[in-house]
């Protein structure tokens, strides 16, 4: 297994050597960037392309955590963003999943919390931390497009797909699980998200759970 190469994102230096530490000390790990800013990071991203951005959610100017996630996201699509935040800051952990992060962790979760996340990326499935997940929620509703029947479009194997995928399943869990290849599993989901009009499978998970995906499609048996 290849190892993961991160980029580690803070304007406190101290937070980024406590992280170079402590995430030295996990498996299959390497350490291949620092920055300060969220400015830094799309700069020295465009250097490292790393494979997983940690990166604070708050950021003095100089690019803020939330626009460079978006930037990152847009420009390196293969480039996972985690967003790190000592705050369980509802609008700002909405914001940070609509510009495109991956999940969030909060600080105060430690190490063991960080290395559950990279490994939650490594296998492809979206990280929603329990402590903040339905608060999200919450927030999202009254932001959000309240549809009437927010899965009409889906069909049968795409709200399966879905209802795997809002439980955290990586792709291949759900390829074994329905009995698909990996391909077909990354086609589900690439229309499921533009069926939902959401940008990444976090948006969609998230949205699934907020209308109890479950129940809905045991109606539609």
């Amino acid at each position: 297994m290849n190892a993961l190469k991160l980029m580690l994102v803070d304007d406190h230096e101290v937070v980024r050597m406590g992280l170079r530490m402590l995430l030295e000390q996990a498996p299959d790990v390497t350490i291949a960037a620092e920055a300060g800013s969220g400015d830094e990071a799309i700069r020295l991203c465009s250097l490292h392309q790393p494979d997983v951005v940690i990166m604070d959610i708050r950021m003095p100017p100089g690019g803020s955590g939330i626009d460079a996630c978006r930037t990152i996201v847009e420009r390196w699509p293969k480039t996972q963003v985690i967003m790190l935040t000592s705050f369980a800051n509802d609008e700002l952990i909405a914001d940070a999943i609509q510009a495109g992060a991956v999940g969030y962790v909060l600080k105060q979760g430690g190490t063991g919390e960080l290395v559950r996340a990279l490994d939650a990326v490594r296998q492809g499935a979206a990280l929603l931390d329990p402590g903040v997940t339905r608060r999200v929620l919450a927030m999202m509703r009254q932001q959000g497009e309240n549809k009437p029947d927010p899965f009409k479009e889906l069909t049968e194997r795409e709200l399966d797909v879905l209802r795997l995928l809002a439980e955290g399943k990586s792709n291949a869990e759900i390829a074994q699980a329905l009995v698909l290849s990996d391909k077909t599993v990354r086609n589900h989901i690439s229309v499921i998200l533009d069926k939902l009009h959401v940008s990444n499978r976090v948006e969609a998970a998230t949205y699934a759970v907020e209308h109890d995906i479950r129940n809905y499609r045991s109606s539609k048996q």
